[in-house]
């Protein structure tokens, strides 16, 4: 929550990106978000006849990302390239040129899930079968969680407040809450935030398979289906979104356009491990979304949308509705997950619903869920599922990670 030190400062995001299956850039994305456009197929990156995972999200079938300059391909993860894609957009649609900044003024805060696990694995398949010789000098740093971070900061001379969050999907609102702060307190005037993920890996896919969370449909209109009777689990993807967040009152002394909304308010929780054969709880989600909420100093009835989590398994669904029907009450709040349409980008998925909502806000409509999905009525939510005109001023975005982690974060809109 925000520190009475930086009241009357605003955090207002200025620039965004998208870097998603079925859609890169932001206004493409967009669209294909609005009309309802699955994104989601069979994995191509490798031979995955072994896998039970049959569907995934793919932003390129390329190893090397079109626009990657080749000296940086050879040192990185196909994560962090997605991530330096998605910089050179949000910088360049905030207009904010970093050269004219102090060093020590910008910052980058990003978040992981799981690091460079294909330059890793890659790495590691070459030191055992032709010996140490063959290993890279990159592998020191390529696969680490910090590494999208680092190469952000050297590339963009970005010298102040840097780090990573790593809580899987929660932990990219995390990243764009570290960033909201560092603005308020006047620690950076710019900060560089969000996240990537490129978890579609042979060993990543097959960590990502002991959670028992994984859809093992063959059928991508069915394959990832939130808060519907169907729900088998989730869909992964590989992508995320970078925002530009700065101080408002410095954003329009150096001529920024109008921003596309205030990072208004957030919160982070932490579930216990469950026990017993209740399933997860969602007592601590909710905490998470009325301290979000009181952060924001709004009230239940004023937000205008939310951007689930979405997690597409009956138990985690049925927490996850439970919490926004004791909070905004039965049906109460227009409840959105677009993600069902490409996939769960973990670390980067939430960045992408916060690039969303903000989106949402700034057209005055609602995007609907991925296609497919029927709203299951015991959850008692109002899903959307066709794109609907409203009257948005603020908007809510849910994050959960693999082993407990809890985070949401209100957008509000720009004044008129």
């Amino acid at each position: 929550m925000t520190d009475p030190a930086a009241a009357g400062r605003r955090a207002v995001v200025t620039g965004i990106s998208a870097m998603a299956p079925g859609g890169r850039g932001a206004e493409a994305f967009w669209r294909n978000v609005l009309e309802g456009r699955g994104a989601l197929g069979p994995v191509t990156h490798f031979d995955a006849d072994e896998f039970p995972v049959r569907v995934v999200g793919e932003v390129f079938d390329d190893e090397v990302l079109p626009g990657v300059d080749p000296r940086l391909a050879v040192q990185t993860d196909r994560w962090s390239q997605f991530a330096l894609l998605a910089a050179e957009e949000a910088l360049a649609d905030s207009g904010a040129r970093p050269e004219t900044f102090s060093p020590f003024d910008l910052g980058v805060i990003t978040a992981s899930s799981s690091g460079g696990n294909a330059f890793g694995q890659r790495e590691i398949e070459a030191l055992w079968s032709k010996g140490p010789r063959h290993v890279g000098p990159y592998q020191s740093i390529a696969w680490f969680y910090a590494a999208t971070t680092g190469q952000l900061s050297i590339r963009h001379g970005m010298k102040g407040v840097c780090g990573v969050t790593v809580g899987e999907q929660a932990g990219g609102l995390d990243a764009i809450a570290q960033a909201r702060r560092a603005v308020l307190h006047g620690d950076a005037r710019l900060v560089l935030t969000g996240g990537a993920e490129a978890p579609l890996s042979p060993y990543a896919l097959l960590c990502q398979t002991t959670s028992g969370r994984l859809s093992a449909c063959a059928d991508p209109e069915r394959a990832y289906l939130p808060f519907d009777a169907g729900a088998c689990g989730h869909v992964p993807g590989e992508g995320g979104a970078l925002l530009v967040v700065e101080d408002e009152d410095g954003a329009r002394a150096r001529g920024a356009e109008r921003p596309y909304g205030e990072i208004a308010g957030h919160a982070a929780t932490f579930d216990p491990a469950p026990r017993g054969a209740a399933g997860p709880g969602h007592g601590a989600l909710r905490r998470a979304v009325e301290l979000a909420l009181a952060d924001a100093r709004v009230r239940p009835g004023e937000i205008g949308a939310v951007f689930a989590d979405a997690a597409a398994t009956p138990a985690l669904d049925r927490a996850e509705a439970r919490c926004l029907a004791e909070v905004f009450g039965p049906a109460g709040v227009p409840v959105t997950a677009p993600k069902a349409g490409y996939g769960r980008l973990y670390a980067g998925g939430a960045p992408l619903d916060v690039v969303t909502a903000l989106l949402a806000l700034r057209d005055q409509v609602i995007p609907p869920t991925g296609p497919g999905v029927v709203p299951d009525a015991a959850h008692r939510l109002d899903l959307v599922t066709e794109p609907r005109e409203a009257a948005l001023r603020t908007a809510l975005v849910i994050a959960r990670g693999y082993g407990g982690f809890n985070s949401a974060l209100v957008v509000r809109a720009e004044p008129s």
